[in-house]
């Protein structure tokens, strides 16, 4: 995060990928969770205009909350339509980490939000 707010100039971006971030998933380290508002605010200044952020977890409260704080900001658009989730592109990695997991069946929500031209 330091970074990318003290380090990198804005517009600096095509594209950013969050693959499987720290879901924190004890409801009181929520807080630490690494896609909040500020940090979104924060990647749609570094991302050009029409700039993709793609994002991917394999906890499915934390898609939900990484939706909810996405939906909320309006530098970002949903690419595939207000409050959906995107269908693995096939250009993303599947990682070792994902593999284990669809093995034990777990679920995996990829998001793809556009910055917008405004």
């Amino acid at each position: 995060v330091e970074v990318l707010e003290h380090s990198l100039t804005e517009n600096s971006f095509d594209r950013l990928l969050l693959y499987f971030p720290d879901p924190w998933h004890k409801k009181r380290h929520h807080k630490r969770r690494i896609v909040q508002p500020a940090f979104a605010e924060l990647i749609a200044h570094r991302l050009k205009p029409g700039g993709i952020w793609h994002l991917a977890t394999d906890w499915e409260d934390y898609a939900m909350h990484m939706r909810k704080v996405l939906e909320t900001q309006p530098q970002f658009e949903n690419m595939v339509g207000p409050g959906q989730f995107a269908p693995r592109p096939q250009w993303r990695p599947l990682t070792k980490f994902e593999q284990r997991g669809h093995r034990l069946g777990h679920g995996v929500w990829d998001l793809l939000y556009r910055r917008r031209n405004n």
